[in-house]
């Protein structure tokens, strides 16, 4: 007999014991592997397993690692707190405007003394507080406070070059500088988030 004539065995619709609890996957032809019941003793501290690890999962997508980043914010922070004490107009330091301390005849206004409070707000406390907590909602916050703060810190140098009385020192530049460089900086590390 040839082998085209053999007789062929039928297959049998029982599994063997190797093929329990598998099944034919019709694309491709091969076995398909279901899945066992879970041990029913088991079952809830494999539930309450899942539940951190999916809670680890979530705090890990929540946190940012800003690496060599850190040492530039902080040291700009460090800039930001030492350009307060230099003079922002005429003679009065970035200190005196922030408190209101400044010489009236200075007559400095709005726009200056706003941009004080808000660099001291979102460049050292919002910055500081996202370095140390590394919190990705808490850097998107002093990313995007930090790009509004530097427009505010442009409009203050303008507004005091306008001004018939002392127009904007140094002190006051280095600080709109350092706002724009904290957004910058903050932006980088919110939008390389893996």
């Amino acid at each position: 007999m040839s082998d085209d004539e053999r007789p062929r065995p039928e297959p049998d619709d029982t599994p063997g014991p190797d093929e329990a609890g598998r099944d034919q996957d019709p694309r491709e032809g091969t076995d398909v592997q279901r899945a066992e019941p879970t041990d029913p003793v088991n079952a809830p501290e494999q539930q309450a397993d899942r539940r951190q690890l999916s809670q680890a999962e979530r705090d890990l997508l929540r946190r940012i690692d800003p690496g060599s980043t850190a040492v530039t914010i902080a040291g700009v922070i460090l800039v930001l707190i030492a350009s307060s004490l230099l003079p922002w107009i005429g003679d009065a330091t970035g200190l005196q405007i922030l408190l209101g301390h400044a010489d009236p005849v200075l007559q400095v206004g709005l726009l200056p003394r706003l941009f004080s409070i808000n660099a001291t707000i979102v460049g050292v406390l919002i910055g500081a507080l996202a370095l140390v907590t590394r919190r990705w909602a808490v850097a998107w916050v002093a990313g995007m406070a930090a790009i509004i703060v530097s427009f505010e810190g442009m409009i203050a140098i303008w507004s005091r070059q306008t001004a018939p009385t002392g127009g904007p020192s140094w002190g006051l530049v280095l600080a709109a500088l350092c706002m724009v460089v904290l957004a910058i900086q903050w932006l980088r590390v919110v939008l390389t988030r893996p």
